[in-house]
């Protein structure tokens, strides 16, 4: 029973990168050690020799959408909770801990949130947009950029940063894959409506790289504050 998998973290992506390599270090770095990782590229990839020692398990999945690959990753899992990350993203070392406490210690929630924050290493104009997150521009949710306490209940989270009980997203049907992007808030809707609650943890921290170019980073407030809508 020791061995067992509590969390299977699920991380889709296009291509192998530098983000997340940067997303594996940390993986590696967990406090809490029963987790698996599971990787979703485009195409077939070799794993690096320097990362042999994490438990990854990596399935091609050809050019689909994310809600496709996350679904597909879930159907592949074996742990308890599905740890939901990009790969333009990192947690923060006790992110597994902070996570199987909160979900552990209460029987009335079944997924979880946490703030996606600005590396302090971003480049100049990442930061810029990062703040850009935390100004009115955020459309009133600067939580999900900034630790803000205390611990509340929300109706919808963004999946890089998002733990659901697996029991919950086998029961909704996990994701409704024809709608995307956006797909995360169309998931914590039908959590909500089948009567499961989702919690805002603000000491559950991922770090998450900003766009540097202007129309990309505009796009990606357009895109979350359209289908939020």
């Amino acid at each position: 029973m020791s061995s067992a998998i509590t969390f299977s973290i699920i991380i889709p992506f296009k291509t192998w990168s530098l983000d997340l390599e940067e997303n594996l270090v940390h993986l590696r770095e967990q406090t809490l050690k029963k987790f698996e990782i599971i990787l979703l590229p485009d195409v077939e990839t070799t794993l690096p020799d320097i990362y042999l020692d994490l438990p990854i398990f990596i399935y091609s999945t050809g050019e689909v959408n994310p809600a496709l690959k996350r679904d597909f990753g879930a159907k592949k899992s074996t742990g308890k909770y599905l740890a939901f990350i990009d790969d333009d993203a990192y947690p923060q070392s006790d992110w597994l801990e902070v996570a199987l406490n909160a979900l552990e210690n209460r029987n009335d929630i079944s997924a979880i949130g946490g703030p996606a924050i600005t590396p302090k290493n971003d480049p100049f104009w990442a930061k810029v947009f990062g703040a850009i997150f935390l100004s009115n521009f955020s459309g009133g949710f600067k939580e999900r950029y900034v630790p803000s306490s205390p611990t509340h209940m929300v109706d919808d989270w963004p999946t890089v940063n998002l733990i659901v009980d697996k029991k919950a997203f086998d029961q909704i049907g996990g994701f409704n894959t024809a709608f995307w992007p956006g797909e995360d808030t169309k998931l914590c809707l039908d959590l909500i409506l089948n009567g499961f609650n989702i919690f805002y943890i603000p000491e559950l921290i991922v770090f998450h790289h900003r766009r540097s170019q202007f129309l990309k980073h505009m796009r990606q407030i357009g895109n979350y504050g359209y289908h939020r809508a």
